[in-house]
């Protein structure tokens, strides 16, 4: 298998996980922003709910390559997955983001369970994304000679 270079995989994954959790903290930012204006019935301002969409469809994308490089790159240096916890914390995190973003299309006055998914969902994410940054240290460290 023609793969490129690992260093360029860690290079592009390093700066894509640095970039999710910078939205994932923009994302809790702009939700906290949203839920006590929402929490005070004080309108927002317009451009803050496309903030966080568009933030959470960034993150989400972010995170989708992440899987993708470390799917690519284990098998690429082990020929096999499951050398470590972090694939199953990876797959956590991918859970989660797509939960939260299911949950967040269904947020809707008809539907008012799904917000408290998703914020509930979001908190989780927080525990999930200090899973993989710890897993992933430890791969890192297995790949480094």
């Amino acid at each position: 298998m023609d793969l490129p270079s690992f260093i360029l995989l860690w290079k592009v994954a390093a700066w894509s996980m640095g970039l999710a959790i910078a939205a994932y903290l923009l994302l809790t930012i702009s939700g906290m922003y949203i839920f006590v204006q929402r929490q005070r019935s004080q309108p927002r301002p317009s451009w803050l709910r496309f903030l966080h969409l568009g933030t959470g469809i960034v993150m989400t994308m972010l995170v989708l390559l992440l899987l993708g490089i470390g799917i690519v790159g284990t098998l690429g240096h082990f020929g096999t997955l499951g050398h470590s916890w972090h694939l199953f914390a990876g797959l956590g995190v991918v859970s989660l983001v797509f939960l939260s973003v299911w949950s967040a299309v269904q947020i809707s006055l008809m539907q008012p369970w799904a917000r408290s998914l998703h914020i509930g969902t979001n908190f989780v994410l927080f525990v999930g994304f200090l899973w993989v940054s710890l897993t992933g240290w430890d791969v890192v460290q297995k790949y480094l000679p």
